[in-house]
């Protein structure tokens, strides 16, 4: 049987789990795509001209 505070304890696991893998990694994943993409076209605005150009 399970105490208390082991039970705290799984509740706070799952709930950091949850946390991470609905919220913050996804927040982290578009943001690093969108960062990449405005330095990109930071690049090509003002540095190396459009593709092909």
């Amino acid at each position: 049987m399970a105490t208390f505070t082991e039970m705290a304890s799984r509740r706070q696991e799952r709930t950091a789990f949850l946390l991470l893998a609905v919220a913050l990694f996804p927040v982290l994943a578009v943001l690093t795509v969108a960062s990449y993409g405005f330095a990109v076209w930071f690049w090509q605005m003002f540095v190396s001209g459009p593709p092909g150009g």
